[in-house]
């Protein structure tokens, strides 16, 4: 089921938690939280810039401050933020600073956004312990910062993966994302 499909019932509302991830490119980063139960949502957009409302362009053109970004609605009675966490690293280069793969720039960098003070305490023991793990023998570089303000990007850019499945295969592979991950998790 695509992530922007998958409504939570209005009951469940008040128990459900938000989660932001800068990973690179957001296309590459919904598939991998979309498919675990207990997240409800997985939205494509920007956020940690400056501009309100950012179109794609705006973005892409490094004078925002913003990231291409995911934000996702989740249950934490099924999911729990720490498995998020996990999720998350398993999907990127944190030790690259100047982007991620083939997309280079700041509004490809990684970064955590916390919305609460435990997910801020809970980001930071896993940094923590990834840079203490011996995965990546240079420093993790990813951003742990707070959650401002979120801007969903266009649709052509939601659930990439469910659009475009065959372009979205390509551009996992020619980005050397997939590679990356097969080389550093593949035993883990």
């Amino acid at each position: 089921m695509s992530s922007l499909n998958k409504e939570p019932s209005e009951s469940s509302n008040s128990s459900l938690s938000m989660a932001t991830f800068a990973g690179g490119c957001f296309w590459c980063m919904v598939k991998p939280f979309d498919q675990w139960p207990g997240v409800i949502r997985v939205v494509s957009g920007y956020t940690g810039g400056n501009m309100a409302n950012p179109s794609y362009y705006d973005v892409c053109s490094e004078t925002t401050g913003h990231a291409e970004a995911v934000q996702i609605t989740y249950d934490p009675a099924k999911i729990s933020y720490r498995t998020l966490l996990d999720i998350f690293w398993r999907q990127i280069d944190p030790t690259d600073g100047g982007g991620q793969f083939a997309d280079r720039g700041s509004s490809y960098r990684t970064a955590i956004f916390y919305h609460t003070e435990e997910q801020r305490q809970l980001a930071q023991a896993s940094k923590a312990s990834l840079q203490q793990s011996g995965v990546f023998s240079k420093p993790i570089v990813t951003e742990i910062v707070p959650a401002g303000p979120f801007y969903a990007a266009e649709d052509y850019h939601q659930n990439f993966y469910l659009k475009n499945p065959t372009h979205y295969s390509r551009y996992r592979r020619g980005s050397g994302r997939d590679s990356f991950i097969g080389q550093y998790w593949k035993n883990i």
